[in-house]
């Protein structure tokens, strides 16, 4: 497969490294940053898929280039799903991941139903063409932190089938278990069978 040129609709760096990983040798990656843009896309969508398609259609249309923008978050079944598409700034503004995670482990305190589930949204816009993908994870909330790797609720959240949290883990298992790993994949499947 050759290389396809494609933008990463993201200014966070931690998602951006999890990415190129799960990426590989499909893309040749650029940043928001190599293709010029420094603004911050305003997310103001109410669900993932709306807020993905806004990073990756602000992205194309004022650069017009190959894009990949991902949404996602955490949703937790005795919450509601909150916090949902208000993951990363659960806790207020600007965003902070320990806050977040002491809001939530406050919100599920004493409560026995911790299932909880990562969801991801990716919108690829391809030679113009728009097309979605979808990956989600089950698991549960642990009642404390756990690990050091990771980003946003990695300390807290135990995929189903393993006893360490996602902080815990290598990468490598995290990319291949994750949400964004499984929207990644069908991405990547649609990619090869227009080949």
């Amino acid at each position: 497969m050759e290389k396809i040129e494609i933008c990463l609709a993201s200014n966070n760096a931690h998602k951006i490294i999890e990415l190129q990983q799960m990426l590989g040798d499909t893309f040749l990656i650029k940043t928001m940053k190599d293709i010029g843009c420094e603004d911050e896309i305003e997310e103001y969508g109410t669900t993932f898929e709306q807020n993905s398609r806004i990073k990756a259609d602000y992205i194309h249309d004022r650069y017009g280039v190959n894009v990949v923008a991902d949404d996602s978050g955490l949703e937790v079944e005795a919450l509601d799903n909150r916090p949902g598409v208000y993951s990363a700034r659960y806790a207020g503004e600007p965003t902070n991941h320990q806050a977040n995670i002491e809001k939530l482990l406050l919100e599920l305190e004493g409560v026995e139903n911790r299932k909880a589930k990562f969801r991801a949204v990716i919108t690829l816009i391809l030679n113009g063409e728009h097309r979605l993908f979808e990956g989600e994870v089950s698991g549960k909330i642990t009642t404390e932190k756990r690990g050091n790797d990771g980003f946003g609720y990695d300390p807290v959240f135990v995929p189903d089938g393993y006893e360490t949290t996602f902080a815990q883990m290598p990468a490598e298992i995290k990319n291949q278990i994750s949400h964004r790993a499984n929207a990644v994949n069908q991405m990547l499947s649609f990619l090869k069978r227009k080949k």
